[in-house]
Order: C-alpha cells, then sequence, then structure tokens
C-alpha cells in the first residue's frame, strides 16, 4: 500500500511537469505553467524523503533541511534581485547548476557502488551499466556547467577582476573543431574502457576533466548572436544529464521530468534555429557575430521627440518593435505608456512585433512586456505581423537592430536568409537607439538611413519618457 502511494506521488508530480510544460507555451498563462513546475517539483522531492525514510530510514536530517532551506533562500535572493536584463545570465546559470547537480548525484552514486565491490547492485542493475549511465551523466552534465557559466559570461560581456574589466572573448579557429571531436570521442573510449573496469574510479574522473574543458572549448567560439540558441541547447543538455542520473538512482519521476526538459529544450532549440535561418552544426562549429563587425562609415541626422511626436498625432495604425535595447534600458513601462497615450488620444490602432530571437533569450521581449502588463492579444509573433506592416503608418523601433536588418534579405554577410520583422515597409519608422552601432551579427543596418526613417538617439527610457511628454502637450 505504501510503495502505491509513493508511486502515485512520483505520478502526480510528473502531471503536474507535462501541463506546466504545457501552459508555458503561452505568454498569458505562463506564470500558472510556473507555478505547477514548482508544485510538481515539490511533489517529487516529499515522495522521495518520504520513500529514502521508509527504506532505509533517513541519516542526516538537519543536512538534508539546510540544504532546501539554504537553496530556497538562494533562490528566492535571485529571482527578487536579478533585473530583467540579467534573466538570461540567470538562465544560463541555472542551466549550468541543473546539469552539475545531476553529474555531482551520478558521482556520488557511482562511489557508493564502486565501493560496494559488487557486480550486481540494489538496484537491480549491473555495475557496468551503471557506470556507462555515470560516464554519460559527468559527459554531459559537466559539459553543461562550464559552457552555461561561460555563455553566462558571454552574454553578461565579460567579468570584473580587482576593478578591471575583462570582456569574454569570442575565439574558435577552424582547427579547434578537430579538437572538440577528439575529445568527445576520448570520453566515448573512456566509458568503454570503464566497462571492463568498473571498480576504478580514475577513469570517471578523467572524463569529468576531459568534459569540463569540452564544454568551455564548444561555448568559446559561439558569439552573441547564437546566444539564444546556446541557452535553450543548454537548457536541454541539463535535462539529458538528469534523465541519465535518475536511470542510476532508479528514480522514475527524475527520468521523467529530465526528459521533458531535454526534448522540449531541444525542440525550442530547432524553433531558435528556423527563426534565424541557421543550422544548429553552423551555431556549434562556426562563430557567427561578435568576431569581425563592419565600421560604420555613414552619418544620419537625428530626430527630437517634439518631431516623432507630431507623426504619431494623425496615426491610424503604429506597430513597436521591441529589442534587447528596451531590455536595457528598462523602458517597458514607457513603451506601455505610449502606447496607452496614443490610443486613448488619438484612436490609434498599437501592436507589438515580437520576433522569436530579440533579445538574449527565448521569450525575452514577451517576459518584458507582460512585466508593464501589456495586453497578451496585442503581442503578435513575427510571421503574422510582417504582413500588417505596409499598413502601418509608423513603425516604432526600440533598441531592435539584427531583428529588423534588410541586409537579412540578401545572401551575403552572416544575416543572409535570417527571417526578419519588415520595418522598412511602413510608412514611416521611428528608430530609438544610442548610436549608429551594428547588432550582434556585426552588420551595418540600411534601415537607419533610409528617407523615411527618424532616429531619435539616446538612453531608451529617457527618449520614451521625452516622447510621451511631447504627445501629452500636443
Amino acid at each position: 500500500m505504501i510503495g502505491d502511494w509513493i508511486s502515485f506521488g512520483y505520478l502526480f508530480s510528473a502531471v503536474l511537469f507535462i501541463f506546466g510544460l504545457k501552459k508555458l507555451g503561452h505568454p498569458r498563462t505562463a506564470p500558472q505553467g510556473n507555478q505547477l513546475g514548482a508544485m510538481g517539483m515539490l511533489v517529487a522531492v516529499l515522495t522521495t524523503v518520504a520513500e529514502m525514510q521508509l527504506g532505509d530510514g533517513i541519516e542526516g536530517w538537519i543536512l538534508i533541511g539546510s540544504g532546501l532551506l539554504l537553496g530556497s533562500l538562494i533562490g528566492l535572493y535571485m529571482a527578487i534581485r536579478v533585473e530583467m536584463t540579467g534573466m538570461p545570465e540567470m538562465v544560463a546559470l541555472f542551466n549550468g547548476f541543473g546539469g552539475a547537480a545531476s553529474a555531482l548525484v551520478a558521482l556520488s552514486e557511482s562511489w557508493k557502488y564502486i565501493e560496494s565491490d559488487e557486480l550486481l547492485l540494489p538496484t537491480g542493475l549491473e555495475l557496468e551499466v551503471v557506470v556507462v549511465a555515470a560516464g554519460l551523466s559527468a559527459l554531459v552534465g559537466w559539459m553543461t556547467l562550464t559552457g552555461s557559466l561561460l555563455a553566462m559570461l558571454k552574454l553578461k560581456g565579460g567579468v570584473e577582476i580587482f576593478g578591471k574589466w575583462i570582456r569574454t572573448p569570442t575565439w574558435g579557429p577552424a582547427w579547434l573543431n578537430p579538437i572538440k571531436a577528439l575529445l568527445f570521442l576520448s570520453v566515448l573510449v573512456l566509458i568503454y574502457v570503464s566497462i571492463n573496469d568498473p571498480l576504478n574510479s580514475d577513469y570517471l574522473y578523467a572524463i569529468i576533466g576531459i568534459s569540463s574543458l569540452l564544454g568551455v572549448l564548444l561555448v568559446l567560439p559561439i558569439g552573441g548572436a547564437d546566444m539564444p540558441v546556446v541557452v535553450s541547447l543548454l537548457n536541454s543538455l541539463s535535462g539529458i544529464a538528469a534523465a541519465f542520473t535518475g536511470f542510476i538512482i532508479g528514480n522514475s519521476v527524475l527520468i521523467v521530468a529530465g526528459s521533458l526538459v531535454g526534448a522540449s529544450g531541444l525542440i525550442l532549440t530547432f524553433i531558435m534555429c528556423k527563426a534565424m535561418n541557421r543550422e544548429l552544426k553552423d551555431v556549434l562549429f562556426k562563430s557567427f557575430g561578435g568576431s569581425e563587425k563592419e565600421q560604420v562609415t555613414r552619418t544620419k541626422v537625428g530626430s527630437d521627440a517634439d518631431e516623432v511626436a507630431m507623426m504619431v498625432d494623425g496615426a491610424q495604425k503604429i506597430i513597436i518593435i521591441p529589442g534587447y535595447g528596451m531590455a536595457v534600458s528598462q523602458c517597458q513601462h514607457q513603451v506601455k505608456e505610449f502606447a496607452d497615450l496614443v490610443s486613448e488620444k488619438f484612436d490609434t490602432e498599437v501592436k507589438y512585433a515580437i520576433h522569436p530571437v530579440a533579445g538574449r533569450m527565448p521569450g525575452h521581449m514577451n517576459v518584458l512586456l507582460a512585466e508593464a502588463n501589456v495586453p497578451y492579444d496585442q503581442l503578435i509573433e513575427m510571421d503574422e505581423i510582417n504582413p500588417e506592416l505596409p499598413e502601418a503608418d509608423i513603425a516604432l523601433v526600440i533598441g531592435a537592430n539584427d531583428t529588423c536588418n534588410p541586409a537579412a534579405r540578401t545572401d551575403q554577410g552572416p544575416l543572409a536568409g535570417m527571417p526578419i520583422i519588415d520595418a522598412d515597409l511602413a510608412n514611416t519608422v521611428v528608430i530609438i537607439k544610442r548610436s549608429l552601432s551594428v547588432g550582434y551579427a556585426g552588420v551595418d543596418n540600411d534601415l537607419f538611413y533610409m528617407d523615411k526613417t527618424m532616429m531619435l538617439f539616446g538612453d531608451g527610457k529617457k527618449m520614451m519618457n521625452e516622447l510621451n511628454s511631447a504627445i501629452k502637450e500636443l
């Protein structure tokens, strides 16, 4: 009877994970999805603790309770303190910690099995099988940790050491790919060798070291433009590592949760690749942006908020195109105020054009605008909003660059073929940006220099405040 309740607890937590993942597919239901996922994890933890207590009994309740309390406090602190611009870095960091946690559990379980000197274990698995699973968990888990840490630093732009800012390098010559392949094959060879000598832990330590190095080399050549894809892929790898660990310790809910994260993360990775017209192999083995950047040689006379306000007056349809610049300046609330102003004062239709890879992680713009209470029905995906842009009187671009660069329609350069938001098809284009500098891909943007483009040079929040004030005075 007790075993049935334990199984029911795991099943219930798995159901919560599945429904939570389903609700994460839309901004409106995403908060509920997060709550369901957190509840599912709570049920899984309580069920696992109950199973351990009913089995051999638990020693070290203080350590378990302290770990749960400390982890909860750290998570709460990070959730409260992190700014929306830091969300991509935090997601990358959590991916790494997830992979490392799974790898550490697999390592500790392997130690216990190796020290038992038995070839058939209580879980019913042969020691060789456990060693192989532990090796795969170490490969994926430690590679995810080091790769995620480097991805976090790339998203942050660098690290401050002794008061000096050191930028994160993007470096990857062609000969680095064979080295990565050699390291990967070396791990597989070590796993194979460990099958014949499963009680030798040296192989596992070597796998950990090589996997950690492989994670660094995998992310090192990848430029900032591909970071949304990398974050999504690392998220998938953290789930795969958890699934391997669940197999080792015989925990069904860990297998289910890890498989869900791994599969959904992989699907999202391919969606991101499609949104950028990139192949995953090109993302992993060819650098894209962040290394060679075009030099800006052209100039553009900037406009002021009063000029733009006069253009807004009388506009029947305005499409707002947010980018990472909106996140940096934290002006999503001013953008929402602008939309409310023009809707009430001029009876103007306002919509938001959302590019799948705008910002530095999937869904970044959706999260920012949801924080400002922008109605979900105004957030329109790229494929749906593009046919409406020729009808728009104004396309207001806030900090976006590569995602609306017409150079993507050509067959040359790093942006070639990438689907973009057709901002240049609007009757008038207003761009709020600090300067004419290039984006992640390092390609100059012809949209900035068109006759119908008005540039508001400056910080996003400052310029939006000036624009809103100018509209109020009309």
